[in-house]
């Protein structure tokens, strides 16, 4: 006998820029510490904190550019 079909659940609103926003706070608070920290860590670590808040730069623009940010009037 075959279970009747739950529904998923409606999808969530989540402000992506926030999140983004969040994301980028936290590896500038990475790459500080490793400035502070010098010639004692690899320089890998450093270039990572860089670019991943590069991309995420990028990414809130994409996300500009498609619409994404602003007020969310929907719902």
């Amino acid at each position: 006998m075959a279970r009747p079909a739950k529904q998923a659940p409606p999808p969530l609103q989540v402000d992506t820029a926030r999140v983004v926003i969040a994301g980028i706070a936290v590896w500038a608070v990475a790459l500080v510490v490793l400035l502070l920290l010098g010639d004692r860590v690899d320089r890998m670590w450093t270039w990572t904190c860089v670019a991943a808040i590069g991309l995420a730069l990028l990414g809130l623009g994409v996300m500009k550019l498609q619409g994404q940010l602003g007020p969310r009037d929907r719902g």
